[in-house]
């Protein structure tokens, strides 16, 4: 007689997922008020801490499996509004729509180009103190 598998504790496979992300937002916060200077994303520390939390586990388990595999099966769905506005809006893009694509386009090479200039004027301005 083959023996039942245990019954899947979803919530503590969401419980999981989200405190390994709490705490990547944590330690991220931490060491901001430590080196005001660092940019990570917290997410991806919690990313990590989920990769060392199943290293240790030996897996992710049935519960974590089922739950991280159905909310990657149906991650699709946040492209609906998306796509909801762009039909929605569909009158205002056929009429309007190469006006903003180029002033998209236009504003991103302004951007880059400032950009640019502002990096070489301070790399040229802190590159006369180090000397």
């Amino acid at each position: 007689m083959e023996t039942p598998a245990p019954p899947l504790n979803l919530p503590a496979a969401i419980a999981t997922l989200l405190l390994c992300q709490l705490g990547g937002e944590v330690i991220v916060l931490a060491l901001c008020q430590v080196y005001p200077a660092l940019a990570f994303p917290g997410p991806v520390v919690g990313m990590a801490l989920m990769f060392l939390l199943l290293l240790w586990r030996k897996g992710p388990g049935a519960s974590l499996d089922t739950t991280a595999g159905s909310i990657l099966r149906n991650l699709s769905l946040l492209f609906v509004p998306a796509a909801v506005g762009i039909v929605q809006y569909g009158p205002v893009l056929a009429e309007f729509g190469l006006t903003l694509a180029v002033a998209l386009i236009a504003s991103t090479a302004l951007t880059l180009l400032v950009t640019v200039g502002v990096f070489l004027l301070v790399a040229r301005l802190t590159q006369g103190n180090a000397e």
